[in-house]
């Protein structure tokens, strides 16, 4: 004869009760601590005073977040300004010493976009991505010329220099150009000085056999590797513009148009840039 006690359903739900109640505060708790973020800046347009500064906010942005643990930056971007370029670069450079950041390039990263690029930790291209312009353009100086209604203190306050400290100055950017490539690509670059300042642009396969590019790819792959780099999962993608506290796009461009409405490939002001021009039907 068994003599135990049954079992009753009191029993049973106090035995749930304190089952739950560990998961409850280990579900509660685990929605307290945010989840692990990649920030996606993306720059989709010429490199000049208002866009560098918007990616400067949203760098600095992304560096001082705990969150955000890596960094893809999205590249569609002839380049620009070389002032600007380099100040973009060096945020960069701020940023990579304490999180990764990959990028990858849409239709193209030539000239300062590929400066850009070239200071990223890993480089993404869609095999028919432009990558290159590598260089130097300016607009040099006009000649010393004697002005009758205009007054100046020195020969050159009116042009700034003499073309040929203009031309050695240029020369010393195409330099720094360079050093930036060879420090950011290192022992993958499979191409000489001489090619890389040549002023060629590449299709993204190509550029991968070269070197300038590690592997063709798009965002997926982009968010991957950026993930594997700063050592997490279950991750969310944020655009960090509006997180930034910056507004929408806006849609005035910073190439010269012509009486047609024609946008060129030519800046509005004179200046040194880092700059892929393209043909535009004999305008330039």
């Amino acid at each position: 004869m068994d003599n135990s006690v049954p079992k009753t359903p009191k029993f049973y739900t106090h035995w749930l009760v304190w089952m739950l109640i560990p998961l409850t505060l280990g579900l509660a708790i685990s929605l307290l601590i945010p989840r692990p973020t990649i920030g996606m800046i993306q720059l989709n347009d010429a490199i000049y005073h208002q866009s560098a500064q918007e990616l400067i906010k949203q760098i600095i942005f992304a560096g001082q977040t705990p969150e955000i643990r890596s960094v893809v930056l999205v590249l569609n971007s002839p380049g620009g300004t070389v002032s600007d370029t380099e100040s973009v670069y060096m945020e960069l450079a701020k940023l990579r010493q304490k999180k990764p950041v990959i990028t990858v390039i849409e239709s193209m990263a030539a000239s300062g976009g590929y400066y850009l690029a070239a200071g990223t930790d890993y480089i993404f291209a869609k095999p028919s991505s432009s990558v290159g312009n590598i260089g130097v353009i300016g607009y040099l100086p006009s000649s010393p010329e004697i002005m009758e209604e205009t007054y100046s203190t020195g020969p050159y306050k009116l042009w700034g220099a003499p073309r040929d400290r203009y031309v050695r100055e240029i020369e010393m950017l195409k330099n720094g150009f360079l050093q930036a490539v060879l420090l950011g690509r290192g022992d993958r670059l499979k191409i000489d000085n001489e090619q890389i300042l040549s002023g060629e642009i590449w299709a993204g396969s190509e550029a991968v056999r070269l070197g300038l590019v590690d592997e063709l790819g798009g965002h997926s792959q982009a968010y991957e590797k950026a993930a594997a780099m700063s050592k997490i999962s279950h991750y969310l993608v944020v655009d960090l513009r509006n997180l930034a506290g910056l507004p929408d796009p806006s849609s005035d461009t910073y190439f010269y148009q012509t009486e047609n409405g024609i946008i060129t490939g030519y800046p509005k002001k004179a200046g040194i840039y880092h700059l892929f021009v393209p043909d535009y039907g004999g305008l330039q």
